[in-house]
C-alpha cells in the first residue's frame, strides 16, 4: 500500500488546484464555490528521484519504476464540521485514513475569489481547521475514557491505569486547544491511543498558496503562518498552486524549463512538497537494479533488511537469508554490480542491518 497524503483546508483555498498539479491521472474539478469536491479524488503520484535515471544509465533496464505517494483531495472543511456542518463528519472520516495531512492555506489577496470568513487570515484559517479536528479528537478521547474508567475502578491492572492516565493527558491537551502531535508522548504511549486514529496526531505540511509575486520570497501572510506553526512538528512549503498546475499540464520538458525560468524557478515547488512529505514521515528510498527494471522502494528510516525485503514481497521477509548491498555512490562510481563486487564494494548484510537511504539491494531468501 502506498503512503497516503490528504489535502485539506477551507473551501476555495486551492486544494483541488494543488491536486490537479500533483496528479497525472485524475483531474479534480476546481470551482469558485463551496463543496466543489464531495467524494475525495484519489491519484497515485510518482516521486521524483534523479538517482533512478543515474542507475538506469549504468544498468540499461527495460523499464524504470519510481515509488509513488497516493494523494487524496478531501472536500473543504468549514466551521462546525466536527458537529456535522457541511457534511463534516463524512469529510473528517476521510482524514482518518491518510498518513499525513497537507493543509492548504490561502496567503494571497483576490477579491474575485469567494471568502465567506472575511478578510484573508492564514492563521485564523489554520485555527478553524485545528479546532474542528481537535473537537473530533476530544469526542473520541472522551468516549474511550468513559469505557476505560469503569475498568480502572474495578481492576488493579497497571497497564490499564497507565493507558487511562495517557487518555487524561490527551483530553487536557485538546481542551487547551492544542494538537496531539505537540504532546510529548513516548512510542509506547502512542501505542496506547493508536486505535483512536486521532486526527491532530497526524503529521502536517502547510502549503502556503501565494500570488505570483510571493512565490520565491513569501509575504506577510506566510510570515504570520510560519510563526503560528513554529512549535509544531510541521513543515511549510510556499507555492502558487495555479502556476504548479500549469507546469504539470506541459508535456514538453523544454517548455517546462522555459516556463520555470520565466519565474526564476529551479524546480517545481511540487518536488519540494513531495520531499517535505518524505522528511516529515521520516521515509527513505532503497533501489533494486537489474536488466528488467530499476525500481525505487519506500520504507521508514530505521527499518532493517528483512522489513525492507517485505515491501517487495512478504515471502522475501519470511524467508530472508541475506541482503547484497551496494551504496548508491559506489554503484555510480564503478558503473555496475560486477565492478562493485570486483572492488569489494558489495557487502553481505544480515537480519540486523539497518537500511540506508540510496542502498542498492538484492535479497536472498528461501521459503
Amino acid at each position: 500500500m502506498p503512503l497516503r497524503a490528504g489535502i485539506v483546508g477551507l473551501p476555495n483555498v486551492g486544494k483541488s488546484t494543488l491536486f490537479n498539479a500533483v496528479s497525472t491521472s485524475v483531474k479534480a474539478q476546481a470551482s469558485n464555490y463551496r463543496f466543489c469536491t464531495i467524494e475525495p479524488n484519489v491519484s497515485l503520484v510518482e516521486v521524483p528521484d534523479p538517482r533512478l535515471q543515474q542507475l538506469a544509465a549504468c544498468v540499461h533496464p527495460q523499464r524504470i519504476v519510481p515509488t509513488v505517494i497516493e494523494w487524496v483531495d478531501i472536500a473543504g472543511l468549514v466551521k462546525g464540521a466536527s458537529k456535522g456542518e457541511g457534511l463534516g463528519n463524512k469529510f473528517l472520516s476521510h482524514i482518518r485514513e491518510v498518513d499525513a495531512i497537507v493543509h492548504v492555506i490561502r496567503c494571497f489577496d483576490d477579491p474575485h475569489i469567494i471568502r465567506e470568513e472575511g478578510p484573508v487570515d492564514p492563521v485564523g484559517d489554520k485555527e478553524i481547521i485545528d479546532t474542528e479536528l481537535q473537537l473530533k479528537d476530544l469526542e473520541s478521547v472522551e468516549k474511550k475514557i468513559q469505557r476505560v474508567e469503569k475498568t480502572v475502578k474495578s481492576s488493579s491492572d497497571a497497564q490499564m491505569k497507565k493507558e487511562f492516565e495517557i487518555l487524561l493527558r490527551c483530553r487536557q491537551h485538546l481542551q487547551q486547544g492544542k494538537n496531539i502531535r505537540t504532546l510529548s508522548l513516548t512510542d509506547e504511549e502512542k501505542k496506547a491511543i493508536a486505535d483512536l486514529f486521532l486526527l491532530t496526531a497526524k503529521p502536517v505540511i502547510y502549503v502556503a498558496n501565494v500570488d505570483e509575486n510571493s512565490m520565491l520570497t513569501g509575504n506577510a501572510y506566510t510570515q504570520a503562518l510560519a510563526q503560528a506553526i513554529a512549535e509544531e512538528n510541521a513543515e511549510m512549503v510556499i507555492m502558487n498552486n495555479s502556476i504548479e498546475a500549469q507546469i504539470a499540464e506541459m508535456e514538453s520538458e523544454e517548455d517546462r524549463q522555459m516556463f520555470m525560468e520565466a519565474y526564476q524557478m529551479k524546480e517545481p515547488a511540487l518536488h519540494r512538497l513531495i520531499r517535505s512529505t518524505y522528511h516529515l514521515l521520516d521515509l527513505i528510498t532503497f533501489f533494486t537494479a537489474g536488466e528488467k527494471e530499476v525500481r525505487a522502494w519506500t520504507i521508514h528510516r530505521g527499518w532493517k533488511a528483512p522489513q525492507a525485503a517485505g515491501v517487495i514481497h512478504s515471502d522475501f521477509e519470511k524467508g530472508f537469508i541475506k541482503a547484497e548491498v551496494i551504496s548508491f555512490e559506489d554503484f555510480i562510481q564503478y558503473g555496475s554490480e560486477a565492478a562493485c563486487r570486483e572492488h569489494g564494494k558489495l557487502r553481505m548484510e544480515g537480519k540486523d542491518y539497518v537500511v540506508q537511504d540510496g542502498d542498492v539491494m538484492h535479497f536472498r531468501f528461501n521459503v
